[in-house]
């Protein structure tokens, strides 16, 4: 059964919605993308936790997490590596699109806290055309200021990237999305490439592999989680 806790981490309250009885395997914890919340892992949570431990984490500014204003992918990651702790790190970390970027930067900076790593469709951040889409209608289960002030990280990436993704020392899988996915493949080659353990699996499936099959989505995490690939 699910369970929602609320941590206080530096300025901000981060909510987690956590499943599972603690075992013998390591928590399991899932950042997802942009706009996005704990809720939409719910079904790969929700299978996950027949054998773990499994966290879905709001990121700053996403559902029940506290929405400060202020958001960047490092205080994202400054959040999330003061509360892993908590949740019984070393953990596994799965972070989808904006939320793979976030662990991506936990995983480099602080190599104690991650035993495994899975990124879902996250490429090497490249420059590109800025674009900041207009926000939709409606109320949203985010603040749009998220979109505002990462959207240029995005577009003009800071020169450390390669860096961060050559620096992580945890055994890392890359779940690609294929030609559906609107991320260009040959930048998550370039990301797998810079990784000292590294490998990837492509599910055709588009940018939201987990939503669009979670069943495929899951038998690869657990492969790869039980050292298997």
């Amino acid at each position: 059964m699910a369970h929602r806790s609320a941590y206080r981490v530096g300025e901000v309250e981060i909510s987690v919605v956590s499943r599972g009885e603690p075992g013998d395997l390591p928590s399991l914890v899932l950042l997802p993308g942009t706009g996005l919340t704990a809720q939409d892992w719910g079904v790969v949570a929700d299978d996950l936790a027949g054998d773990r431990v499994v966290h879905a984490v709001d990121l700053r500014g996403h559902g029940r997490s506290s929405w400060p204003g202020r958001y960047s992918v490092d205080l994202m990651a400054q959040d999330v590596r003061r509360l892993l702790p908590a949740l019984g790190a070393p953990v596994d970390l799965v972070g989808h699109s904006l939320g793979g970027l976030v662990a991506c930067r936990v995983a480099a900076g602080d190599p104690a806290l991650v035993r495994r790593l899975v990124l879902e469709d996250v490429g090497l951040l490249r420059p590109r055309e800025p674009a900041t889409p207009q926000r939709p209608e409606g109320v949203l289960d985010f603040d749009w200021r998220v979109v505002e002030q990462v959207r240029p990280e995005i577009d003009s990436p800071a020169a450390h990237w390669p860096a961060t993704v050559a620096a992580i020392t945890a055994p890392t899988l890359v779940v690609a999305g294929g030609a559906a996915s609107f991320v260009p493949q040959d930048s998550i080659t370039d990301l797998v490439e810079l990784l000292p353990d590294g490998r990837v699996v492509t599910i055709d499936a588009g940018h939201e592999v987990h939503a669009a099959r979670p069943a495929d989505f899951v038998s690869t995490l657990r492969a790869f989680l039980a050292g298997l690939a």
